[in-house]
């Protein structure tokens, strides 16, 4: 069976627990900080959590965004942030500004 044989039910299962898995690794890797991972990937868990809301609001359902960020922080975003992240280095902004002009 290929991708494009699945069922429209049986597709949208399987990306909510490759989603949940991602969310998932994400929280056991405080060690890396959200300026690596959009140093790397273009993205990190804000954008994340900011999908998340917007897909819940394209369905009409309200979500903020402190409470999107506790679904993909596992906590609130506030506690993370005490707890987990470090200040960026001097190396790491530069990255990001080369990386994301105009972010």
């Amino acid at each position: 069976m290929s991708a494009t044989d699945l069922d429209a039910t049986t597709r949208m299962q399987l990306e909510a627990a490759a989603f949940r898995r991602l969310v998932e690794h994400l929280r056991t890797r405080t060690d890396v900080q959200n300026i690596d991972m959009m140093n790397l990937a273009g993205f990190c868990r804000n954008c994340l959590s900011r999908w998340y809301r917007e897909g819940a609001e394209e369905r009409g359902i309200p979500l903020a965004d402190p409470e999107a960020r506790e679904i993909v922080y596992g906590m609130p975003y506030k506690q993370w942030q005490a707890q987990y992240q470090k200040e960026a280095t001097p190396e790491q902004k530069a990255a990001f500004a080369k990386a994301n002009p105009g972010h």
